[in-house]
């Protein structure tokens, strides 16, 4: 099956080149993965010139009928990215590689994955001499138009050798202000786990500020408010930008449940600073804060409103009120 004559997809897209940029130098590679990111980077690879054979077990689509068919597709010394989630699902895909790939093939690892587990990852792979970098990713789905922000962990000479992937994905312009060789192996993942830790920080501030204005008899229009802040102000940011974006769909957020779940980072964030004696009180309350939102009464809450009543007579609300 031809898959370039099937799945070669264009976008409006042609990232400017820059003085540091290699992505005039077309490669080859496997994608593992075909999600939300996972198609957006194929699309934002395949604009920029190069071939991509991608995998999905969503055979609408992927390109190949499974993983032995897409590695047999590449040529030697080939290159692997894989965009699956994290844990047993991207170690079940990295043990089958292992037995199909050869020496001196690279494995890109660019799931949401513990820094910790890069290393082992990273070992099993060397026994049969295949090579093996990590790299954090973050741009969700806007980054098919506006690039990614990348953060690399590996060998200096795996990250030259992916760079031209690197550049065609990351943002035009300088490429140090949207890659960086962060370090070893697990340092790309670590970068961005403190990345994902301080973007719930953020979130919590922007929330708790609509939040108060919006229980505010004194402000009138939150939402032109907010939008007030985005260009100018030392608040602006593209955080901000989609808070405008999603209060002009909806001015009181109406339609939405205020739950929110978690990755899983800003844990591993919150556990790396208990680790390092590093205090991160925002990114902490940040976290806590989704673990409230979960709750539809909290037994802690509870708690405090039966002893406020026992040592104060303090009223409380019983369940049925």
């Amino acid at each position: 099956m031809n898959h370039r004559a099937r799945r070669w997809v264009h976008i409006p897209y042609r990232q400017p080149r820059s003085p540091n940029s290699s992505q005039g130098v077309p490669v080859q590679l496997g994608l593992i993965g075909l999600g939300r990111m996972g198609s957006n980077m194929r699309d934002r690879l395949r604009a920029a010139g190069h071939e991509v054979v991608g995998y999905d077990r969503n055979p609408q689509v992927s390109d190949v009928t499974s993983l032995t068919d897409l590695v047999q597709q590449l040529q030697a010394p080939r290159v692997v990215w894989i965009m699956v989630p994290h844990g047993a699902p991207t170690r079940q895909v990295l043990e089958e590689l292992g037995d199909s790939l050869e020496a001196d093939d690279l494995v890109l690892e660019g799931g949401n994955s513990r820094f910790t587990d890069d290393r082992s990852n990273a070992a099993m792979l060397a026994e049969r001499g295949i090579k093996y970098v990590d790299v954090g990713v973050s741009g969700g789905v806007w980054g098919a138009e506006n690039g990614y922000g990348l953060m690399a962990g590996g060998d200096t000479e795996d990250i030259e050798r992916a760079m031209p992937i690197f550049d065609a994905l990351r943002p035009p312009g300088d490429r140090d202000k949207g890659f960086a060789h962060a370090g070893p192996v697990g340092a790309g993942h670590y970068a961005k786990m403190v990345h994902n830790g301080i973007e719930y920080g953020l979130m919590q501030a922007y929330a708790e500020g609509f939040e108060l204005l919006a229980a505010s008899e004194v402000v009138t229009d939150v939402p032109a408010t907010i939008k007030a802040w985005s260009q100018g102000t030392v608040v602006r940011s593209w955080l901000l930008d989609l808070l405008v974006r999603a209060l002009e769909e909806d001015p009181e957020l109406e339609r939405l449940r205020g739950y929110v779940s978690d990755s899983g980072e800003g844990r591993w964030t919150i556990e790396e600073s208990i680790n390092n004696a590093v205090p991160t009180p925002a990114i902490t309350s940040a976290l806590f804060a989704r673990f409230a939102s979960r709750q539809e009464d909290s037994p802690a809450m509870k708690a405090v409103a039966a002893l406020r009543n026992q040592f104060g007579g303090h009223s409380v609300q019983s369940s049925d009120e």
